[in-house]
């Protein structure tokens, strides 16, 4: 798990696939956005102004296995 984080305030509405999209363009890393915050974890759809900790990742550095629209192509 990364050491690095920021901190991102739920708004209304909100679920935990969409906050990883909006963070890294991937709603299945909702996991880790889960596991950083294990405080919200039983949360399913935020109510708004929750303090959600998104982990700083490194962009993946071969992209030659992401598909055309992840490279942006």
């Amino acid at each position: 798990m990364p050491d690095d984080y920021s901190i991102y305030t739920a708004r209304g509405g909100e679920t935990w696939d969409k906050i990883a999209f909006d963070a890294w363009t991937e709603e299945a890393l909702m996991h880790v956005l889960i596991a950083a915050n294990p405080d919200l974890s039983h949360i399913v759809i935020f109510e708004g102004g929750e303090k959600v900790r998104i982990p700083v990742m490194d962009e993946p550095q071969n992209t030659e296995s992401l598909p055309p629209w992840r490279k942006g192509e």
